[in-house]
């Protein structure tokens, strides 16, 4: 059953490339812009086996490893606040002019900025990746703790548990579900920012490696460099659904209401 499902989902697929491939190599012969896929193959099996700084494995490494220190920090930041506005009406009207204001800022704007304050390389990825996770971690925490029952915090406040260890022991545990496709959530969020900023501005990673095929009239291989960019995302994304299925068969939340949380 399992093959069945993919065969058909690698149809189109599968199509798309046939038809790119002979356009290349008839009408679209003389391109530029464009490569067979057979080429991208090719170009990408070379990549595998590349060495020095600009290698496929050190450029993915340093894509990976931004992309998951700005979502480590957006995602404790994130989550620590929405805690605090989901459960303090007060904090949260406090914070709603700031928090509606600052979270329509495309995280891109941010990069002279941080470029300004950190320069190029690690620093400055991370701190654009966290401000662009920050974000869908607030407001998934915030909405996480504000429906944890009622009952469960009064009786934690008459066991007189401090504010901390109300948070440890009740509320954390209550949002995990919806922690989890936060996390999934942030996950893409912070792949796409991290690979965004290099393009843009930081000489290192993946997205400066399709910069500079582009800028060396390598159409193959910056063809070859998305589609392992797709390939990393799709792992990722795979991984990320492993573990919220995981962590809800834990929390025993079945399938139809991890479901109903992504809604």
């Amino acid at each position: 059953m399992r093959v069945s499902k993919l065969l058909r989902a690698l149809v189109f697929p599968a199509a798309l490339l046939a038809a790119l491939e002979v356009y290349t190599r008839t009408a679209g012969a003389a391109s530029d812009a464009l490569a067979p896929p057979s080429a991208a193959a090719r170009a990408l099996a070379a990549a595998f086996f590349s060495t020095g700084e600009s290698s496929l494995w050190q450029a993915t490494a340093f894509t990976l490893g931004s992309a998951a220190l700005g979502l480590l920090l957006g995602a404790a930041l994130g989550i620590g606040l929405g805690i605090l506005l989901g459960l303090s009406r007060r904090a949260a009207h406090m914070s709603f002019l700031s928090v509606e204001v600052l979270r329509p800022v495309p995280s891109v704007a941010l990069i002279p900025l941080a470029m300004l304050v950190f320069g190029f390389g690690l620093r400055m990825e991370v701190s654009v990746v966290a401000f662009a996770t920050f974000w869908p971690m607030l407001i998934l925490a915030q909405a996480a703790a504000s429906q944890v029952e009622p009952a469960l915090l009064e009786v934690a406040r008459g066991l007189g548990l401090t504010p901390l260890q109300r948070a440890a022991k009740i509320v954390l545990p209550a949002m995990v579900p919806r922690l989890f496709v936060a996390l999934r959530l942030g996950v893409a969020i912070a792949l796409v920012v991290a690979v965004t900023v290099e393009i843009a501005a930081n000489p290192n990673g993946m997205g400066y490696a399709i910069m500079i095929a582009q800028q060396s009239m390598e159409p193959a291989l910056m063809l070859a460099w998305l589609f392992w960019i797709g390939v990393v995302g799709y792992a990722i994304n795979a991984g990320a659904m492993r573990l919220q299925r995981w962590a809800g068969q834990r929390m025993g939340v079945p399938a139809a209401a991890d479901a109903r949380i992504v809604e």
